[in-house]
């Protein structure tokens, strides 16, 4: 009978920590370390590395309720907006890079969709890091600065509503998401 609970325990411990792993390895699970130097370019890849974070947070272990749920007839389910935010990081992704546009049409479903929302923040962030000339505010077909309010602050703003949604839905964020540091409290 030990070694029946030995096992038992071991089983559990080793499928808590596979869970915690795979969390982990999702993009934005933490949010990276500062760059050095302030520039526009670091600056605006640190917004999108502080919007992954919120969004990885947002949307992490929601349940079925969660992504179906809506305060109204009218309102949006909370899907419905995790998909609103996955187009808007597909724009600007494809405001930042130049050649990279969006060749899958398939439907995604909520976990490849999810994925794909934190890569394309990541990408964009690390594009906009690693720029080595100061970033050209202007080289896209509309300028950066309505990048920034435009679908990065609207990003944010749904990020609120998703986790709005999800304690409505009975289903609230993990306390221990510290949007200051980026990091989760012990």
């Amino acid at each position: 009978m030990k070694i029946f609970a030995i096992i038992l325990i071991c089983i559990c411990f080793m499928n808590i920590n596979a869970q915690e792993m795979k969390q982990q390895d999702l993009l934005y699970y933490e949010i990276p370390e500062h760059p050095d130097a302030y520039t526009d370019a670091t600056v605006a890849a640190r917004m999108i590395d502080g919007l992954g974070f919120r969004y990885y947070w947002a949307t992490e272990a929601l349940r079925r309720e969660d992504l179906t749920y809506k305060p109204s007839e009218t309102g949006r389910e909370s899907l419905e907006i995790i998909k609103h935010i996955y187009g808007l990081s597909k724009t600007i992704r494809n405001s930042v890079l130049e050649t990279d546009k969006d060749e899958n049409k398939s439907e995604l479903d909520y976990e490849a969709m999810r994925r794909q929302t934190l890569y394309n923040f990541k990408i964009v962030s690390d594009t906009l890091r690693n720029t080595e000339i100061p970033f050209n505010l202007n080289k896209t077909s509309m300028p950066f600065w309505n990048i920034i309010n435009g679908p990065i602050a609207d990003a944010i703003w749904h990020c609120g509503q998703v986790v709005l949604l999800r304690r409505a839905s009975g289903n609230p964020f993990n306390s221990k998401v510290n949007l200051f540091t980026g990091k989760l409290k012990d």
